[in-house]
């Protein structure tokens, strides 16, 4: 059945015959329930809109609601931020002296820059790169970097490789120079993952030094190694 409230040619020529009763208009009160009802509908989905869809909207919006759609808005550019943040970096990148400036000093806000200086060949620094690989996948959001030394530092002294320098925001804010300093080829990734976090380059969740372990059991093996106070009582008393 034809609704005669529909607007059609044919439904005027019976309003006018008499036949159909005047169209009814909406008072105002009824335009403003349908707005209302139409916005709240608007408003009940903000809060699973994207950035764009905030943006695309923006019009459909009511005053009322323009400070709960700016707190959202500013909580999605934040979620934005940590995702992009997080899946910028993931690997250590290759660098030459003339990248220093840009990758180190202009890294970023807040981003914190390891960087090894190395020497092909040289057993140490390959084990310590191996294990940079493994921490920057695990701390994305550090930003890890390898040189060769002499093609960053001119004639840097073999004798204090592996180097590794931390920054944040161009600031040197930790080094760590020299064989002696890692432990030699005994070191593991979750020592030098300890090492980064104390000077802030990564959130490790380590509650403590794994090193100290090692050291702990390695005193432990030589107490038990040296004779008593006893026994060497015993031996004076044979001569």
């Amino acid at each position: 059945m034809q609704d005669p409230n529909e607007d059609t040619e044919w439904n005027d020529i019976l309003r006018k015959k008499g036949i159909l009763p005047p169209k009814e208009v909406p008072n105002d009160a009824e335009e403003e329930e349908e707005l209302a009802r139409q916005q709240r509908s608007i408003v009940k989905t903000y809060e699973d809109m994207s950035l764009e869809d905030l943006d695309e909207n923006e019009d459909e919006f009511g005053e009322e609601d323009e400070a709960a759609i700016e707190m959202y808005r500013q909580k999605r550019l934040s979620e934005w931020k940590a995702t992009q943040l997080k899946n910028v970096f993931g690997e250590v990148v290759e660098i030459s002296g003339q990248d220093y400036i840009k990758e180190v000093n202009k890294a970023g806000e807040d981003i914190w820059v390891v960087l090894h200086l190395y020497k092909q060949g040289l057993p140490l620094c390959t084990l310590i790169n191996q294990h940079l690989s493994v921490l920057a996948r695990k701390f994305p959001q550090t930003k890890f970097l390898k040189s060769i030394s002499t093609t960053c530092i001119a004639n840097y002294p073999d004798r204090n490789l592996p180097t590794i320098f931390v920054y944040r925001q161009g600031d040197m804010k930790a080094q760590f120079i020299g064989p002696l300093v890692f432990g030699g080829m005994s070191l593991k990734v979750e020592e030098l993952e300890w090492r980064l976090s104390e000077s802030g380059a990564v959130k490790t969740e380590l509650e403590e030094n794994p090193r100290k372990e090692i050291e702990d059991k390695l005193m432990s093996s030589i107490r038990s190694s040296l004779p008593s106070r006893k026994d060497s009582d015993s031996e004076d008393e044979d001569y």
